[in-house]
């Protein structure tokens, strides 16, 4: 059986890191900003890296996550596992972050809810970007399948992400679609696989559901709804991002860049999933034009902010009611 991811309890608005980074909160590590981070070792609760980055057996990549490791916990994140191809899992792949995970140990492991490989002419082939999958019963057999061989692999709990897309799957009639959220939660709930929401990722997908689709719902609204529709015990982890918008002769699209600040409306749907989830581990995403450390600690900055008023009002909320029923 998996093992649990260690995560430990929920924490509460009081529950603060050294210098006042809640005890939640990471950022993605990035090659800018190896030596810095190193040198500095700001307060922060992980960091993530991308998996595929250290597949080699031994190097300079290898060696910095290490001493990466012996200060801050690390998170991996895969973008190559392709859990949702028809054509199976690559083994070599497999082999490979298996060998990293019991390397370096990390909190939490995790890719996303797509497929990257397929067939092209009799071989296999691998995409260059993450794809959508159909939200069918036969896709989530496949899914469900290859999250549960992950998990026997490395022994461990595993966390899936659900994706930002661009493209939606026609199919055939009679055939059943899911809901994405019920889609996600029975994956949890078969495997007992952990979710990774991607807030960003439901914000531009509601985005482009009204430029691409014509879908007439509000935006956040609609991912209020996504939110409260997913249950507070498969979440393990939240991301935020930033995201671009992109015109050409075609139309107007959203891309989930990971190439600026956290907007607005982002914020404000962190905040409701901190309200729904409690303080899960959260990310700072930025993975191009990636700024100056001190902009991703700023983010991280505000991420703990936010979390700690949610939590501090749902506490005195909380310590209201009790006074209120003479149980103070």
């Amino acid at each position: 059986m998996p093992r649990p991811v260690t995560q430990g309890p929920r924490q509460h608005a009081d529950t603060l890191a050294p210098g006042g980074t809640v005890g939640t909160i990471g950022i993605g590590w990035r090659h800018p900003h190896y030596a810095e981070l190193l040198e500095r070792q700001p307060p922060l609760a992980f960091l993530e890296v991308h998996s595929e980055n250290f597949f080699a057996p031994g190097g300079a990549a290898l060696a910095v996550l290490e001493q990466g490791r012996a200060h801050y916990p690390i998170s991996l994140h895969g973008v190559g596992l392709s859990l949702g191809s028809a054509v199976g899992l690559d083994a070599w792949h497999l082999d490979r972050l298996a060998r990293v995970v019991q390397r370096i140990d990390p909190v939490r492991v995790s890719d996303h809810a797509c497929f990257a490989r397929g067939t092209f002419q009799g071989n296999v082939v691998h995409a260059a970007d993450l794809l959508p999958i159909p939200f069918t019963t036969e896709a989530l057999d496949v899914l469900c399948t290859h999250v549960q061989q992950v998990q026997d692999r490395l022994q461990r709990v595993f966390m899936v992400e659900n994706l930002s897309a661009y493209l939606r799957w026609n199919v055939i009639e009679a055939e059943r679609v899911w809901a994405e959220t019920e889609f996600l939660t029975t994956l949890a709930r078969r495997t007992g696989c952990q979710l990774l929401v991607d807030i960003n990722n439901i914000y531009v997908n509601a985005l482009n559901a009204q430029l691409r689709f014509g879908e007439q719902m509000d935006p956040v609204q609609s991912c209020r709804d996504w939110l409260d529709a997913i249950p507070a015990d498969v979440v393990g982890e939240l991301h935020l991002a930033g995201h671009c918008r992109v015109s050409d002769e075609h139309g107007d699209i959203v891309v989930d860049d990971h190439g600026s600040r956290v907007c607005d409306a982002v914020w404000d749907l962190y905040r409701h999933a901190t309200s729904r989830f409690g303080a899960v581990p959260t990310l700072i995403e930025w993975d191009t034009d990636v700024p100056s450390l001190d902009v991703l600690l700023e983010e991280a900055e505000r991420a703990r902010s936010h979390g700690v008023a949610v939590l501090d009002g749902g506490l005195k909320v909380v310590a209201a009611a009790r006074t209120v029923a003479g149980l103070a």
